[in-house]
């Protein structure tokens, strides 16, 4: 591998993104991906149900601040509104009155007046649980607050990382796909995909970055990885970094989808519509259905519950959803029934979750990485992404942004 100014670790939106703000400051580079293809946890395919499905992150979210958004319309992408607000809840098998949705519209509002006002101090309580204790939420909102936006339970949420997190409205969600999107604006990217990068060594002028196929050294290196793979240690850094509490302060919170193809009704439902079940022990599952007029309901379970999922395999989740959607709609739903499917991000080797989420009293730790290393080891991603943690949007606006600290520095030097 040849010697280059800048070697990029992770060739997903963050990784694309300072890419081509490298390439258009003129520097040379070298984007290395440990997996067969660029998009990292963006990545729609047609192989499950004959249409583009987003096995990774799905929405637009912030379209007004997003950079996908206005190319998605260049591009004549099928673009929804989506406003993600509950059409149908359900507790367990019966459907919730009026009165109860309407508490939990209340409970929501009431959520995000709390966090408006509450100011976290020293010694304080910081678990979002706390707060949400103080508004008396029922669990639906409890529910979204926590494994379907932060893909984690309220207790394992802090609640000024939770403060810092932008609303995300407008969100749109695209028939063409998010992951066929990034793919668009990777393309022509050069990478070295199947090419993981085992070790960085920073003890020597510049760095070097060792792959199975090789050495390539550079002035400086952008790791996009997730803080779940750096803190397994799946790239060690020589000598070692002198602070690495905070990819363990950054753990991967869990959302995982459970698509089924339902063909020949549509269950009394619209499409888009967003149908919440509440169950014992947190087992709740959110379902977007029929998005497009697809036949398909596409179920969400997060927090505790997908890691628990994801180890009871595909099978066992399938089943779940199958059994939940008869219960509600009756058993006749199951002779609608077609192909089915489930993620699994926790699974991915090199990926280790959906996106990461700071523990209670450790918010920080997304500034603290936001710090590079002697000048010439720094990191971005969808979790140093501002207020837009968590999005693909933000992944690519902290790769750029980070690509331009490092055009600065070597400009500098």
């Amino acid at each position: 591998m040849q010697d280059v100014d800048v070697v990029i670790i992770g060739a997903g939106s963050a990784g694309l993104a300072a890419a081509k703000t490298l390439q258009a400051a003129g520097l040379s580079f070298t984007l290395l991906e440990a997996m067969d293809r660029i998009g990292g946890r963006a990545w729609t395919s047609d192989q499950h149900f004959g249409v583009p499905f987003d096995i990774g992150c799905a929405w637009l979210h912030a379209a007004d601040r997003n950079p996908y958004f206005p190319e998605a319309q260049v591009a004549g992408w099928t673009l929804h509104h989506h406003d993600m607000n509950v059409d149908h809840l359900y507790y367990r098998e019966r459907k919730a009155s009026e009165a109860e949705e309407a508490d939990m519209k209340a409970a929501d509002a009431k959520l995000f007046e709390l966090l408006a006002r509450h100011e976290v101090k020293d010694g304080d309580d910081d678990r979002l649980s706390a707060l949400l204790a103080k508004g008396h939420a029922p669990r639906a909102a409890a529910t979204f607050a926590g494994p379907m936006d932060f893909g984690a339970d309220e207790d394992e949420i802090s609640i000024l990382d939770f403060q810092a997190a932008a609303d995300l409205d407008p969100n749109y969600f695209s028939k063409e796909g998010l992951g066929a999107l990034v793919a668009r604006f990777g393309a022509g990217v050069p990478v070295e995909l199947s090419t993981p990068v085992r070790k960085i060594l920073w003890d020597v002028p510049g760095v070097a970055c060792v792959t199975d196929r090789g050495t390539v050294r550079a002035k400086a290196v952008i790791v996009t990885a997730s803080p779940a793979v750096l803190a397994f240690e799946e790239i060690a850094f020589s000598p070692a970094l002198p602070d690495t509490h905070a990819f363990f302060d950054l753990p991967m919170g869990m959302l995982t989808k459970l698509p089924v193809e339902i063909s020949g009704t549509r269950l009394g439902l619209q499409p888009f519509d967003d149908l919440l079940i509440e169950r014992m022990a947190r087992h709740d599952i959110y379902f977007l259905c029929f998005p497009f007029d697809l036949d398909l309901m596409v179920g969400f379970v997060g927090g505790d519950f997908a890691w628990e999922m994801s180890a009871a395999g595909e099978a066992a989740g399938i089943d779940f959803v199958v059994d939940r959607l008869c219960g509600i709609f009756g058993g006749d739903t199951r002779k609608h029934v077609g192909r089915a499917m489930m993620t699994n991000w926790g699974g991915e080797r090199f990926v280790r979750g959906a996106y990461a989420a700071a523990r209670p009293g450790r918010s920080l730790a997304r500034a603290a990485l936001m710090q590079p290393v002697a000048d010439k080891i720094f990191f971005a991603g969808e979790h140093l992404a501002g207020p837009l943690m968590q999005t693909c949007g933000g992944a690519r606006l902290s790769g750029e942004a980070v690509a331009r600290q490092v055009v600065a520095q070597l400009a500098a030097k």
